[in-house]
């Protein structure tokens, strides 16, 4: 089955708010079995929409429609589709009441056009709406699958996930549900890790390998369809155990947790302590850190040691470290040893991490932009440091030597 979701609403061709409905659906029909091609979206307008559903008709088996059930002019979905499928508009009961009693127990007038929020399109099956006001439905005509939906995720989601979902079982037939496996990377670039599996990727069939990038940190879902899990699992782990022989090394976690997860799960299970010595990243790191429920178990504390002299009097570095015509500098390997160690002393934990460089947008010290050294200290005494000649402009120059930091980290705490 394929599927079109059409989203109706100018506010969001104008950007006001955000589709996160297509994501929602995407998701849920490729459990289902059923493979989203298009999404499209369109603002209120009768011609438009109707244009909308036309081109849906002739590429998709079946047609989600968000949006424009409301009491007011301008929510004409349901009315452009009863005319799409050449049938009338009638009341559901059950909606209708739950519409009258809501604004009985408020104690306020109900307005005539409130009640355009129980229409549904004739003969089509009501999908009950337990969180608003406006009914859903879904149908079938000549073929093609078609279900209007409410625009509040609020509404959608519990809707779908309780109504929508048993009624396109109903009509799917034997459909085969999607499985998927993630695998999360940090340390290696999209480009890389694609260099390194490239023949997987050229021969994929089934399962597909699929991967996506955000800053420092990539992932790659493996998709197969199977009727059940034991047979989608012999399936993926066969092309995982590949991935594994040639990047596992790379891969922090199988599920979908950004770094600081891992890295925190980590910490705790060993029950380890971190502190934190940050200069250009200002805080980055500290503040993914808790943002993680729990992260207190594991997270000592930090300092922002942005200037000289708070690396001096905080930290106690050296200032013939810091400053002086053969000075190495605060941009340094021996800078970024001194600090983590530092910080691990000062704090008493067992791990002290450092990040000093140039974000720019200008050099310092008469060193480039996106130069970062990062300084590792461990429960065991060893100290070590790691420089990076990081890209960007200056927020993915932090973010990016925040992400190299905890992956710098994940590894040492692994091979503690």
């Amino acid at each position: 089955m394929k599927a079109e979701i059409i989203a109706v609403g100018t506010e969001l061709l104008l950007g006001q708010i955000v589709n996160t409905n297509a994501q929602y659906l995407s998701q849920e029909c490729a459990g289902l079995g059923i493979d989203v091609y298009f999404q499209t979206v369109v603002g209120d307008n009768e011609e438009r929409v109707r244009t909308a559903l036309t081109i849906a008709r002739g590429r998709a088996d079946l047609i989600i429609c968000t949006g424009g059930l409301g009491p007011t002019m301008d929510d004409i979905t349901r009315d452009v589709l009863a005319a799409h499928v050449g049938k009338g508009l009638v009341y559901d009961e059950d909606a209708l009441r739950k519409i009258e009693s809501y604004f009985q127990q408020r104690g306020v007038a109900m307005t005539e056009n409130n009640r355009r929020q129980a229409l549904k399109v004739e003969g089509a099956a009501p999908l009950a709406n337990e969180t608003g006001l406006a009914v859903g439905c879904a149908l079938t005509h000549e073929g093609t699958h078609y279900m209007l939906l409410p625009g509040p995720p609020r509404e959608l989601k519990p809707m779908f996930a309780k109504y929508a979902t048993r009624w396109l079982r109903s009509v799917m037939g034997d459909q085969m549900p999607l499985h998927s496996h993630i695998m999360k990377f940090a340390g290696i670039g999209e480009s890389a890790l694609e260099d390194r599996l490239i023949d997987l990727i050229r021969e994929q069939s089934d399962p597909t390998i699929a991967p996506y990038a955000k800053e420092g940190e990539v992932m790659i879902r493996l998709a197969t369809k199977a009727g059940d899990k034991e047979t989608a699992e012999t399936k993926l782990f066969a092309v995982r155990a590949k991935i594994m022989e040639r990047v596992g090394d790379h891969v922090y976690a199988e599920e979908d947790v950004g770094l600081e997860t891992a890295v925190l799960r980590l910490l705790t299970s060993r029950g380890e302590t971190l502190s934190l010595a940050e200069s250009c990243t200002g805080g980055m790191i500290a503040d993914t850190i808790t943002g993680i429920p729990g992260s207190s178990a594991a997270l000592a504390g930090g300092v922002v040691c942005y200037t000289n002299a708070v690396k001096h009097k905080v930290l106690g570095i050296p200032m013939e470290l810091l400053e002086g015509d053969n000075a190495p500098g605060a941009i340094s390997e021996q800078t970024a040893i001194e600090l983590a160690r530092s910080v691990r002393r000062l704090t008493d934990s067992h791990w002290g991490v450092s990040v000093t460089g140039v974000a720019g947008p200008a050099e310092a010290e008469g060193k480039p932009v996106g130069l970062v050294f990062i300084g590792i200290a461990g429960p065991n005494g060893n100290v070590k440091a790691y420089r990076h000649q990081l890209a960007g402009n200056r927020e993915t120059v932090k973010v990016r030597a925040a992400k190299a930091a905890l992956y710098r980290l994940w590894t040492n705490i692994r091979l503690a």
